[in-house]
């Protein structure tokens, strides 16, 4: 990997937030929680993940399985495939690239059309110390694939994922986060479409202590077409935070980000921040981002940022929209003069809020174990 250390500039940076990138830790500063990219993040609860001490090794088991001639293999620092797609663009994230052990690396080979989900379990084993990982899926030219993605167990853990979509293939993610009550997981996941390629991507956040999930998509060719899609519920103390960027590039492509969250108990805190960045070459452009969240209980903090950057005003339509808010009273009141007590009336309006986005997961398990998770949350 020589060849690609040290800082990298974007050719045409536009978003100052992203524009830095590197795959050597040493060229970020140690984040003070001022910086725009920080200022949101509990540093103090990352247990050091973000600085330049050294940090005691934490353990986490990685295993993945999938149907023939889907190939699953491990790799090492030096392999050319780690890396190729994405430059880490802060310094958690590089901090990740430089010290994980072994890669998992998924190969979809062209053509092929898988019949049940690739799934990669990531089970944590020890939170007192600090564990790196890196997952990539390559996804040959006009292939389908499911990749469900499954994070639990207690750790310390900060890794990237790059999905590596070729020309005509199609993607789908399932990423999990149903940690333990004390794991704090700060993860980027880099996506690059081919031309006409075509990516799905759902972030499923519930546990954890702290939660830092990063998805960004860059075009590599025109017509790409990238659905992210979120929904996450955060109870007391708990911080989950999604930070979203899409780097529009190239002519006639489509992005769509809905994230929905809900929040209850004391200093349960969300963050969404929503990066859509429309380059002057990226004529056609179909883009628009979306978050809701619903806050059930006083004591809650929601703060929620969407931001798009046009460079071109030959775009077929860009926008964005955000709202923060309680319990509708004319939903629960509808209900409760039907003969529906409060407490039932109130879960299934808050079952409706999430039904969308919960009936949208491709993968049926998925969708009823997350239905489950939910009730479990408004029991």
């Amino acid at each position: 990997m020589s060849g690609l250390q040290g800082a990298v500039e974007s050719a045409a940076p536009v978003s100052r937030l992203h524009e830095r990138q590197s795959y050597d830790p040493a060229d970020f500063g140690v984040p003070t929680g001022r910086e725009e990219e920080w200022r949101f993040t509990p540093l103090r609860r990352l247990r050091g993940l973000h600085s330049d001490s050294d940090l005691a090794a934490g353990k986490v088991a990685v295993e993945a399985s999938a149907e023939s001639p889907v190939a699953v293999v491990r790799a090492q620092h030096g392999d050319r495939r780690l890396g190729a797609a994405y430059v880490p663009s802060d310094r958690v994230s590089a901090r990740a690239f430089a010290s994980f052990d072994e890669a998992t690396v998924i190969s979809v080979p062209a053509e092929f059309e898988g019949s049940r989900p690739v799934h990669v379990a990531v089970r944590g084993e020890d939170a007192g110390g600090a564990a790196f990982g890196h997952l990539l899926v390559e996804v040959g030219a006009n292939a389908r694939a499911t990749v469900v993605l499954e994070h639990s167990g207690s750790a310390t853990y900060a890794d990237n994922v790059e999905l590596v979509l070729g020309d005509g293939a199609a993607l789908t993610v399932v990423s999990l986060q149903n940690w333990a009550s004390d794991a704090v997981h700060v993860s980027h996941h880099h996506a690059q479409l081919g031309r006409d390629a075509k990516l799905t991507h759902t972030a499923v956040t519930l546990g954890g202590s702290v939660v830092r999930l990063a998805p960004s998509v860059r075009y590599a060719g025109p017509g790409g077409d990238a659905d992210l899609r979120g929904l996450y519920f955060a109870d007391a103390g708990q911080h989950l935070e999604h930070r979203l960027y899409v780097d529009h590039s190239e002519r006639n492509c489509r992005s769509r980000v809905s994230y929905k969250g809900a929040l209850q108990g004391q200093d349960a805190h969300a963050v969404w921040i929503g990066d859509v960045v429309i380059r002057p070459e990226a004529t056609g452009t179909d883009t628009y981002e979306y978050n809701r969240n619903l806050v059930l209980t006083d004591g809650t903090r929601v703060d929620s940022v969407p931001n798009l950057e046009i460079l071109t005003g030959e775009v077929l339509g860009a926008g964005h929209a955000s709202a923060s808010g309680r319990l509708e009273d004319h939903h629960l009141f509808y209900l409760m003069t039907r003969g529906i007590p409060f407490e039932e009336a109130r879960r299934l309006v808050i079952r409706g809020f999430f039904g969308e986005l919960i009936n949208q997961i491709e993968v049926p398990d998925l969708r009823d174990r997350i239905t489950a998770a939910i009730e479990a949350e408004l029991a």
